[in-house]
């Protein structure tokens, strides 16, 4: 339908409103619109937002600077559940007089030509001051009276509507007239954990250390609880067990994955299922439920939410196998297919065939894992999900959602971009990304502008490795390269992940050209001495620390679509700066991505995008080394040796409030890919 105004290209909107967008507690929602109308008349808009709980707040919207016609705002949502938002257009009648007048006065018209300005005007300001709460009001009524007031001289009649003060009051309760409604938007607000917190991936059956003779013991959950404190104190907020159930034994995978296992191999966890259980099942070596709940109640002491791996698959001996063959796809020749991923085989796993049984198969995967909701678990990472239909998880995760709206499903589906983001509208509220394999200024630069494209769909999880990736730049860069590469990832995104190892710089792959560890920790027992690495300074545990303390004391750093790359004159050298438009917090960030030698470079940072003025110098401070420089707002310096240190994390002066919402708003790149 064509309305008086129009109102097109409404953001952030998702698949043409058929999705809600996403956003959590405590973010900050750029909103933007066009808007146009005939003529040459001034045209205002307004954001009209309405709460979960049904409160409703309007919210002036600003002319933009970068795009005609388009305006914008923003605003921080501080209660969960799902928001409703509309951009209403409207003729700004007092904006047009304002001109018009202007315009003339300066042109000398006296007054006499100004008359029937002047009585428009005085009618104007008597509406406005009509609708103005007491206070308020007083301010246009007097611009109003001085107006109207012929005895004074015509520059001080009209320059008293123009005032600050009646600006103010007038930005605060505009005039609207021919008032236009625009479509109404979804945006899903969940808990802030959603979009931030710092993951750490291990084990829990690598933590048992070894016994008399040297031998690996398997971990319990007590050996679990005990290695949790050394996460926390590293500043985790969320630690993540692979499978921790009942491993299947037949067709049971050996180490470093041979298809001839010895006696005692434990197999892989992701082959769920033998005779003690299935999905909802222990594995009898860790311990059973009570054991569970106190290792839960551990990690709650000490501020560890405990995600668990939920991979719908199952072993050739997993219950499901005997009960449900119908779960798998049946071959020709009798057999159950297994699953393959060319080249890799995995004959120890099933997968499951989602168009038979559908209905007994949901069923059941929501039984699972709303046995482990109902025992206190509320993060799950979700192994391949691009490979199960799509529909299923928005069904599944919907249906928890109605009873328990906190759960939170991190996918691990390192696919294509349609697939990935599809993942991400159904319902999943993290995806891990490509950041594993991202690695040139170039490719950074990219990947963290095509990350804020998405942002209204898409959380990214920048997981520096996995016990599926251990990407070349590790396996040769040196401890350098774990530094680099963790300073990246925790200030690119407000989710970032580390597994278990990475801090001792684990880098051996099983073969030359594979990304798969050796030894890998997915086919056997792996227990380390982090203690005695740290005494011999042979372990990142301090950095990894004091960058998750970094993330935590600056704001900026916790927001995702705010990313800005700055100019510096060498390729190996990135600097990018972020900004909280509630605090007013600045964070500049420069990182040498050369993991061998010292690079240096002139950084010509753009203090436009951080809140500064142009000419005026500023003081920076190095959250890392603790060291202070005054710099220029032209070209800057910047060397990084990294022997000594792969970046810096510069926290700025803080941008005043007038400033904080042009920074948040988030231009739109030329990426193909929207949501």
């Amino acid at each position: 339908m064509v309305a008086r105004f129009g109102i097109d290209d409404v953001r952030p909107q998702v698949s043409g409103r058929t999705l809600p967008s996403k956003a959590v507690v405590g973010e900050v929602i750029p909103v933007s619109a066009l808007v146009w109308r005939e003529g040459h008349d001034a045209i205002g808009a307004t954001l009209l937002l309405t709460s979960p709980s049904g409160e409703q707040y309007s919210v002036h919207m600003q002319q933009e600077v970068y795009r005609p016609d388009y305006v914008h705002a923003v605003f921080v949502p501080d209660e969960q559940g799902l928001w409703r938002f509309r951009v209403d257009a409207w003729s700004d009648v007092m904006a047009t007089w304002r001109n018009a007048v202007s315009k003339k006065l300066l042109a000398g018209q006296s007054a006499e030509e100004l008359a029937n300005d002047i009585h428009h005007g005085i009618d104007l300001f008597a509406a406005a001051a009509a609708q103005t709460p007491a206070g308020a009001r007083e301010v246009l009524e007097s611009a109003r009276t001085t107006l109207a007031d012929d005895t004074l001289p015509l520059r001080t009649r009209i320059e008293a509507g123009l005032a600050d003060e009646v600006l103010e009051v007038l930005d605060a309760y505009p005039l609207r007239e021919l008032v236009t409604h625009g479509p109404i938007c979804d945006v899903l607000v969940e808990r802030r954990k959603a979009l931030v917190s710092s993951w750490y991936e291990l084990f829990p059956r690598s933590t048992g250390g070894w016994d008399e003779n040297g031998e690996p013991v398997h971990g319990t959950w007590a050996t679990t609880a005990a290695a949790l404190d050394r996460v926390a104190a590293m500043g985790f907020d969320t630690v993540y067990f692979p499978p921790i159930h009942p491993i299947g034994e037949v067709n049971r995978k050996g180490r470093n994955n041979t298809l001839t296992p010895e006696e005692h191999d434990v197999g892989s966890p992701w082959a769920i299922g033998s005779k003690d259980g299935g999905h909802d099942a222990f594995h009898p070596a860790l311990g059973g439920e009570a054991e569970f709940l106190d290792m839960l109640d551990h990690a709650d002491e000490l501020g560890l939410e405990v995600a668990l791996d939920l991979a719908l698959q199952a072993a050739p001996d997993h219950p499901w196998a005997a009960a449900h063959p119908d779960f798998f796809t049946v071959l020709a020749d009798g057999t159950i297919a297994y699953a393959e991923n060319p080249p890799k085989k995995y004959q120890d796993i099933y997968p499951i065939n989602f168009d038979n049984a559908r209905e007994t198969i949901y069923e059941e995967i929501y039984r699972v894992v709303m046995y482990w909701v109902d025992l206190g678990i509320t993060t799950f990472r979700v192994d391949n999900p691009h490979t199960k239909p799509l529909d299923f998880w928005h069904w599944l995760i919907a249906k928890v959602h109605e009873t328990d709206p906190d759960v939170i499903f991190l996918a691990e589906a390192f696919t294509r971009p349609p697939r990935m983001y599809g993942l991400s509208k159904a319902g999943f509220s993290q995806s891990y990304t490509h950041f594993t394999w991202k690695t040139t200024k170039a490719e950074l630069t990219d990947f963290a502008q095509l990350l804020v494209d998405v942002a209204d769909v898409s959380r990214p999880n920048l997981f520096v490795n996995t016990p599926d990736i251990l990407h070349e730049s590790l396996q040769k860069g040196g401890p350098a390269a774990f530094a680099l590469r963790a300073t990246l990832a925790a200030t690119m995104s407000p989710l970032w992940g580390v597994y278990s190892g990475y801090e001792l710089y684990e880098h051996e792959p099983v073969t030359q050209g594979s990304e798969e560890y050796l030894d890998s920790e997915k086919y056997q027992l792996r227990p380390r001495d982090f203690a005695a690495a740290l005494e011999r300074g042979e372990s990142l545990e301090p950095y990894i620390t004091l960058l998750n303390r970094i993330r935590r004391e600056n704001p900026a750093l916790q927001q995702l679509r705010n990313i800005r790359f700055h100019d510096i004159s060498n390729e190996k050298l990135i600097a990018y700066s972020k900004v909280d438009a509630v605090t007013g917090n600045a964070v500049l960030v420069v990182i040498n991505l050369d993991p061998y030698s010292t690079q240096e470079g002139m950084l010509r940072l753009d203090v436009s995008e951080v809140g500064l003025n142009p000419g005026e110098p500023f003081e920076v401070h190095d959250q890392i080394t603790g060291e202070r420089y005054t710099w220029s707002s032209g070209e800057n310096y910047i060397r990084l040796a990294p022997q000594v240190n792969v970046a810096h994390v510069f926290k700025l002066p803080d941008v005043a409030s007038e400033r904080r919402e042009a920074l948040a708003f988030r231009r739109i790149s030329d990426h193909d890919y929207r949501p």
